[in-house]
């Protein structure tokens, strides 16, 4: 295909994003439902041609800057104090899942090698961290869950990732090593989070000292490429390097972004998000022609992969319920025998965790980078499209009904000491003291009275004002600077609260985008 054919079937492409986000909403049906689903019809529209997808294209336009996304408003806070739980879903739940796949596909194929069963396990075994984002967006869950999925999409693609690996090399090699690939797996890691900690660490050496905003948001969106293609480069995890330089900028940014910047570059961050994360699915839907023609039609599936498809990926489905409820009732157990100071889910809010699988894109793009001598591999790419398609389609669009039916209940104990009204107190409190401070002048004249009578508009201030053009000019910067300083002390102090735990991210972002559109006020009132 020519490139500018190709260039106007991407516009194609983002106008029918458009359009189908928009029938989902009168329809009332999750995007990446809509999106998947008229990517399939599209698909078969005579005269298209068939979209070839490269896996490791895929990964790295793709799941970089969604990945970010995702860490750049994690709270680090419940992050840190679930870690426990989200290890066991991102490393035990995918080793459990592809543990469950491998078996139950040897049992249907008993002559599949076992290195085969398990790379088709480590294919299916992680949750996607775009569908999660798609689902979480429409649907209201406690906390504590919230935060369990968010942490668990953001790490199971570097288990998953590893073992598929492995698997392979295993397919192609005939060996398998069980100590190397456990210190492998632990040296991917570990790479992965110096080489994140270090592109982020330079992230926030640059910003303080570029000056311009369009330099500090073009920085700030290359952040995520930069992990991923560098840990990649040094063979380490990209998906962690992402991940950790993302924890790191989204801690910081509270302190080296300016208003503009911030305001800025989370409208652009937003909109590209929204294309991309709208292309996945799209292009998952658009892959199925392809697949099929891959396989010999839509008659050989349904004659001679139906039964074997269906039957893993209920596996794979039944798995996740297996390893919640395994782990919540040993949980449970050490919490009556005075073992473990971790609250278990209970039923209600384990059904909910175990109806949250969804698989994704990484799921098609590691199956589409299946190397053509592995066995049974057009059986492991109907599979994979197959558990896509269950998961966001059954699962992904019945989640809010089964949260509404479970109604898991709030975990009281994650929530800070302040909530928004004594937040916003503390705030007041401090950006009064900043204007004291500077509204009065050492023999005790009041400087900016207008500023002590809860901030006069600018030109109420010009026609009180007695003087020169000049004159007038100069109060008024001067009314206008004691402004931005009342607000660089309140967000110094709301900085302080939520790093002393006092308040959470929420609650953060919320305050802390009302001082930004007030300081934009004050820098254009004072011109």
């Amino acid at each position: 295909m020519h490139p500018a054919a190709n260039f106007e079937l991407i516009i194609g492409m983002f106008l029918v994003v458009l359009g189908l986000h928009y029938l989902a909403r009168r329809l009332s049906l999750p995007p990446a439902a809509a999106l998947i689903i008229g990517g399939s019809a599209v698909a078969f529209v005579p005269g298209l041609h068939g979209i070839a997808i490269d896996p490791e294209l895929v990964l790295v336009l793709f799941l970089p800057p969604l990945l970010m996304d995702g860490a750049w408003f994690t709270a680090i806070a419940p992050f840190r104090r679930h870690m426990a739980g989200i290890l066991s879903l991102a490393v035990g739940a995918v080793f459990f899942t592809t543990a469950v796949v491998a078996i139950v596909t040897r049992m249907l194929m008993p002559d599949l090698p076992w290195a085969a069963c398990v790379a088709l396990g480590a294919i299916l075994s992680p949750p996607d961290a775009v569908s999660a984002r798609a689902v979480l967006q429409r649907v209201k869950l406690p906390r504590r869950l919230t935060t369990l999925l968010e942490g668990e999409s953001l790490l199971n693609d570097a288990a998953g990732l590893v073992l598929f690996r492995f698997a392979v090399a295993a397919v192609l090699t005939g060996s398998f090593d069980l100590g190397a690939a456990t210190g492998t797996f632990f040296l991917l890691v570990v790479g992965g989070i110096i080489v994140g900690g270090a592109i982020g660490g330079l992230w926030v050496f640059l910003l303080r000292r570029l000056g311009d905003d369009t330099l500090m948001i073009a920085a700030t969106v290359l952040v995520c490429w930069s992990a991923y293609i560098a840990a990649e480069l040094l063979h380490v995890s990209g998906v962690i390097a992402v991940v950790t330089a993302g924890l790191t900028c989204g801690w910081y940014q509270h302190v080296v972004f300016n208003a503009s910047v911030r305001i800025r570059a989370l409208a652009f961050w937003q909109v590209l998000v929204f294309l991309l994360e709208a292309a996945v699915f799209l292009l998952i839907g658009l892959s199925l022609r392809g697949l099929l023609d891959r396989v010999g039609g839509l008659g050989v599936v349904v004659d001679t992969m139906a039964e074997p498809v269906l039957l893993i990926v209920l596996a794979v489905v039944v798995a996740r319920f297996l390893w919640i409820f395994g782990v919540d009732a040993l949980v449970s157990a050490g919490c009556r025998l005075g073992l473990t100071r971790h609250q278990p889910l209970g039923p209600r809010a384990a059904t909910v965790m175990s109806w949250a699988g969804m698989r994704g894109v990484v799921t098609l793009a590691v199956a589409l980078s299946l190397p053509a001598a592995m066995p049974a591999r057009d059986l492991m790419l109907v599979t994979a499209f197959v558990a896509i398609l269950v998961t966001v389609l059954v699962q992904g669009t019945s989640l809010g009904w089964v949260i509404r039916r479970m109604k898991p209940p709030e975990d009281g104990s994650t929530r800070p000491p302040l909530d928004m009204h004594a937040a916003e107190t503390r705030i007041f409190q401090a950006q009064l003291a900043a204007v004291e401070r500077e509204a009065i002048g050492a023999d005790g004249t009041v400087l900016h009275p207008q500023l002590l009578r809860r901030y006069r508009t600018r030109a109420t201030a010009a026609d009180a004002f007695q003087g020169t053009s000049d004159e007038r000019d100069m109060a008024i910067a001067s009314h206008f600077d004691v402004i931005i300083s009342a607000v660089a002390a309140g967000r110094e102090e709301l900085v302080r609260l939520h790093r002393s735990g006092a308040i959470d991210d929420e609650t953060l972002h919320d305050l802390e985008h009302d001082l930004d559109l007030e300081e934009l006020g004050a820098v254009a009132a004072k011109g």
